[in-house]
């Protein structure tokens, strides 16, 4: 098959990795792999991977993009694509009105995938128009039932796959360790408990600082690491970030590390890595990656994150907002040295591959026409 990827851009972010490592896994199973986007840092990764990168400016929210429905139907012309697997809603309104401009003959199955809960509108509506309709959990599942109007039998949920040995078979080497502490010589002989996510409210990072404050109360040597950056616009939370860790004298026991791009071996640095989010996540990658490593995960019990502790590691389980909860699980954790972790294998890459290309399969065999 042929199958051509569309989302904004390849930054950071876990939709993106995601759709990498999908694209990885494509080429592997002998597929011819496109991605279309604005570009960004992993688009060299997807390249050396075996996919094909076409750089095109379909990543804003504005009707400028509405500009590159010509350029994305020549695009189709030319890549003659079985499959169209649009992953966010201003690529899928250019992909949508691309095809709708082409002779039927022309016209590619379209897939979409939900990797958010999306707001309710006729904007975010154009992701349940296509031939088929993936949810990242089953909560995103409900939501798009509940919200927009999608047929059971036209919607699957298939797990965000991790690489489970990619995280499980890497070591940390001397060498990295040493760079980390020149850097920052405050984590060397502590307990690292990480809280990975961008700057942003509803990330938690509040929440984590209360945490830290009653866990480093109780075990000094513990020290937190706050890992993410700091997108335009939160700049002022940052800073309020930095003024609660100094009411709560955590300025010595919690650090932040900005954006990295070693997140594998952060994993496996860390005692425990710990999910906060105010608000339900539709996945919660860092969880599934943070378990492959081996490195027990505490979180609030509601949202994806909550679905793959279920299914993974129960014990991390905390009620929702109740930070002193958190922090007595987080020790408890810290204590046990028998972490009963296991991931099933619809979390890992390769159900996730297999199940999008039964869902491809099944689209090619009786894809109706779009409206």
């Amino acid at each position: 098959m042929r199958i051509l990827q569309a989302l904004p851009a390849l930054y950071s972010g876990g939709v993106e990795r995601g759709t990498v490592e999908f694209a990885s896994d494509l080429v592997r199973h002998g597929h011819e792999s496109f991605v279309v986007s604005n570009g960004g840092p992993l688009a060299k990764r997807l390249q050396e991977q075996g996919s094909t990168h076409i750089q095109m400016p379909i990543h804003r929210k504005s009707a400028a993009s509405l500009g590159q429905i010509r350029p994305m139907r020549k695009l189709i012309r030319e890549l003659q694509p079985d499959i169209i697997h649009v992953r966010s809603r201003m690529p899928a309104w250019i992909v949508r009105l691309a095809w709708k401009g082409l002779p039927a003959h022309q016209r590619p199955a379209i897939v979409s995938t939900f990797h958010g809960m999306y707001s309710v509108n006729p904007y975010s509506a154009i992701m349940a128009k296509s031939d088929h309709v993936i949810a990242v959990s089953n909560c995103v599942r409900d939501y798009v039932l509940r919200n927009f109007h999608v047929p059971e039998q036209k919607l699957s949920v298939i797990q965000r796959g991790v690489d489970v040995d990619y995280f499980r078979q890497r070591k940390l080497s001397g060498a990295w360790r040493q760079a980390l502490f020149a850097q920052f010589p405050q984590l060397e002989d502590k307990r690292i408990l990480m809280m990975p996510g961008r700057i942003s409210r509803w990330k938690g990072q509040l929440q984590f600082l209360e945490a830290m404050a009653e866990i480093t109360h109780e075990k000094p040597h513990c020290h937190g690491i706050i890992v993410g950056g700091v997108e335009p616009g939160k700049e002022h939370f940052m800073g309020e970030l930095e003024q609660q860790r100094a009411k709560l004298g955590l300025t010595d026991k919690v650090t932040f590390l900005g954006q990295r791009d070693d997140m594998a071996e952060l994993y496996l640095f860390s005692d425990l890595v710990c999910h906060m989010s105010t608000k339900p996540e539709p996945f919660g990658r860092t969880v599934t990656e943070a378990l492959s490593s081996g490195t027990p995960v505490v979180a609030f019990n509601r949202g994806g994150a909550a679905e793959t502790l279920q299914a993974c590691f129960r014990d991390g389980l905390v009620t929702p907002d109740d930070t002193r909860e958190f922090a007595r699980v987080a020790l408890r954790l810290l204590n046990d040295k028998t972490s009963n972790i296991e991931i099933p294998f619809r979390f890992r890459l390769q159900a996730q591959t297999e199940s999008t290309l039964e869902v491809y399969r099944k689209v090619l065999g009786n894809a109706p026409p779009l409206s």
